[in-house]
């Protein structure tokens, strides 16, 4: 982009490199929007819509895709996290990250159902290894699948060498893919809630799965400023000023 050509060069070492290399000093576009991006005259609110790009949002506003830049600068989320994915790209990305499945049980963890141990169904015949637990949910994350284990199925716990230590009777309430499971239960009021997982949440509580905080935090990301129309070319001005001064 001609936007870029005004940047000032900078030692700076990439990666695992020992030797520093000449790069154009981005930093410059951070230090000099940073100090408009707070001024309400200069830009509006916009909600990203779904599978919109940078560029298209920036031909939609000002008539030309070379803007795309001042989305970045003018909010730190999208900065920091990136653009907000797609509702199909969010589901990849979460399936992508959590790729184990979880049982979840209402049986007492603390003495059974060790990491590394394997359990089996008794009504399924389904196996997996134990990857790790969340004890304040009653989860265990298998590994090493498989088959289906059922909810209400008893579970045969083993060491990895094959000797049985517990043989619980209707220990699966249920049984889902890792990234479908509960992250954490919130009352009517949207507040962290902790639950005995014994029992479980309850009627009152709202489950929020892996996946339902994936797409919270990625829609977070799709109400940004932008710069306001009438203002966008005195903007890019004075930032071309400021970098080459």
């Amino acid at each position: 982009m001609s936007y870029f050509q005004d940047f000032p060069n900078t030692f700076y070492k990439f990666g695992d490199e020992t030797k520093a290399v000449i790069a154009q000093d981005l930093s410059t576009y951070v230090d000099v929007l940073d100090t408009i991006k707070d001024e309400s005259s200069i830009y509006t609110k916009y909600q990203i819509f779904d599978n919109e790009r940078p560029d298209q949002l920036s031909f939609k506003l000002y008539g030309t895709p070379d803007f795309y830049w001042t989305f970045f600068l003018m909010n730190d989320n999208i900065r920091e996290q990136g653009w907000p994915l797609s509702n199909t790209e969010i589901i990849k990305f979460a399936q992508a990250e959590l790729t184990l499945n979880t049982i979840t049980t209402r049986v007492t963890l603390a003495d059974k159902f060790k990491v590394g141990n394997t359990l089996e169904g008794v009504a399924s015949g389904a196996t997996g290894r134990i990857d790790h637990r969340h004890l304040d949910l009653g989860q265990l994350v298998l590994t090493n699948v498989s088959g289906n284990f059922t909810a209400g199925e008893g579970l045969q716990e083993k060491t990895p060498g094959g000797t049985l230590l517990n043989d619980i009777s209707s220990a699966v309430f249920s049984y889902t893919p890792e990234y479908l499971s509960a992250h954490h239960y919130e009352d009517a009021s949207g507040t962290y809630t902790d639950i005995d997982p014994t029992v479980g949440p309850g009627a009152l509580l709202t489950e929020i799965t892996y996946l339902d905080r994936y797409i919270r935090l990625n829609d977070a990301l799709k109400e940004i400023r932008v710069i306001k129309k009438d203002s966008i070319f005195k903007v890019v001005e004075a930032f071309n000023q400021a970098v080459r001064s």
